[in-house]
């Protein structure tokens, strides 16, 4: 069977042929064509479209196709339930759902930024995702750490100078410095780097990772960074006649979907919604 889906895949439109093909359709044949060609070539060619709005193979609320398969298809491996959180939190940039959701990132992007034919990059990940599979019906359980007692020991050392710290209740000073960094961000393009900002702060990226939450309302860096994302969104919408396309551009996020997504999470209204809901409330207001 064919099937089709938006050119430039990433996370989601590499993971989903690798399930299809592994439990699905084995001689399934992937087509990737631009956004606005997918639905008609999918009638022309006889494809079954994915991973774009408005087919049955999509996202749903919070999940995203890669879910989606696994429930229709009622795939049962528990491999593929460790996979899943993975490819979702990577996927709908939620790296809090699975610790390995930013690496996976990380290399999808990177993958993606190396290798400009589609169909090279999908051989390319088929290979990362049957390395993936083996991992979590394998090694899940197994650490690293365990095969190197030296590092164990530093690993050990390491967590109780951060378990002492926690318990002294100082603020260290670098929480202010790195909430001037990021405040200085927000008005201009929000192009957060982790590691940049370690060195800024002269910090090891692995500690302040680890302890940003502590300081930054219970969240970490990425739920942090989303949130001010979505409080500049509404400021935008509620005091601008940018576009939508445009605000979701001016606070950084890649497309203007994964923009609604995240949005609605936050508010719970998607963002044409939302400013309509505004617009009326404005309205309202000067007619009293």
């Amino acid at each position: 069977m064919k099937w089709i889906t938006r050119e430039r895949p990433k996370i989601d439109r590499i993971a989903c042929p690798w399930l299809i093909k592994k439990f699905v359709d084995a001689e399934a044949e992937f087509i990737y064509v631009p956004f606005d060609a997918v639905l008609d070539k999918a009638k022309e060619l006889n494809a079954i479209p994915f991973d774009v709005p408005n087919v049955e193979y999509t996202h749903y609320n919070e999940q995203c196709t890669f879910d989606f398969i696994i429930k229709k298809h009622q795939i049962q491996d528990p491999a593929i339930s460790i996979i899943a959180g993975i490819v979702r939190g990577a996927d709908t940039d939620r790296h809090d759902i699975a610790k390995e959701s930013a690496g996976l990132w990380a290399i999808s992007a990177g993958l993606s930024y190396n290798i400009t034919d589609d169909h090279t990059l999908l051989d390319t990940g088929m290979v990362m995702y049957d390395a993936l599979y083996s991992w979590a019906s394998h090694l899940y359980q197994q650490n690293h750490l365990q095969n190197s007692p030296f590092e164990k020991l530093l690993h050990e050392v390491y967590n109780k100078l951060l378990k002492d710290n926690k318990v002294s209740g100082k603020t260290p000073s670098w929480v202010k410095d790195l909430k001037d960094i990021i405040q200085d961000q927000i008005d201009t393009q929000f192009a957060f780097d982790l590691k940049k900002i370690s060195n800024e702060l002269d910090l090891n990226p692995s500690y302040l990772s680890r302890e940003f939450s502590k300081y930054f309302e219970d969240l970490n860096f990425g739920e942090y960074v989303r949130k001010l994302r979505i409080e500049k969104a509404i400021s935008l919408i509620s005091n601008s006649s940018h576009t939508l396309t445009e605000i979701a551009y001016m606070t950084g996020f890649s497309d203007q979907s994964h923009f609604t997504r995240i949005f609605k999470l936050h508010t719970g209204k998607n963002p044409s919604a939302y400013r309509k809901k505004n617009q009326k409330s404005n309205s309202d207001t000067k007619g009293k």
